[in-house]
């Protein structure tokens, strides 16, 4: 899971691919292009599958769960030996913590897709970034201005601000565009 990114972008690209190909068996009428297209589908989701690090958790909880059965007098057929799990001084490669923290990126990345899905929109991040306040003193309007206000300021705000203009930096345009990131959230 360390080129999530990577996957990422092959998962995008392999959805493209799929996407043509269904396309193509449509046009064409050929039942090949869609047969290509499942295989294309299934590498997309394996793709994804991986980069959101559901399977290395899933991978680590069985070890785990094996662990913690055959720890407390056999596996769960009654037998142990070979391939019966780790034994107790077996550590989770780089650390327990590395996995924990695998699982907690899984959960969350979840409740986002869930919250998106649901048209919700996620809690402010309050580490990068004005507050709300400072936001209102760059785009200069009161603390009970509605949205519209809101955008006609930055609006104007923008314009004076913008690195090609005389009187615009491109620090300023960036403090504009954050405090009005900030309370459009």
């Amino acid at each position: 899971m360390k080129n999530q990114r990577l996957v990422l972008a092959l998962a995008a690209v392999f959805a493209g691919m799929t996407v043509l190909m269904v396309v193509l068996a449509a046009a064409f009428r050929d039942p090949v292009p869609l047969f290509v297209a499942a295989l294309f589908g299934a590498a997309t989701y394996f793709f994804w599958y991986h980069a959101t690090g559901r399977i290395a958790s899933g991978i680590y909880e069985r070890v785990e769960r094996q662990a913690r059965t055959n720890a407390n007098g056999g596996s769960p057929g009654g037998r142990g030996g070979f391939g019966a799990g780790p034994r107790e001084d077996w550590e989770a490669p780089g650390g327990d913590d590395r996995w924990e923290r695998v699982r907690q990126q899984a959960r969350q990345q979840r409740r986002r897709a869930r919250a998106d899905a649901q048209g919700r929109r996620r809690a402010p991040s309050t580490t990068s970034g004005p507050s709300r306040s400072q936001a209102r003193q760059v785009l200069g309007v009161s603390a009970d201005a509605d949205q519209a206000t809101v955008k006609k300021a930055y609006r104007e705000r923008v314009k004076e601000a913008h690195p090609d203009t005389e009187t615009g930096s491109e620090e300023e345009f960036k403090r504009v565009n954050k405090a009005y990131e900030r309370l459009s959230e």
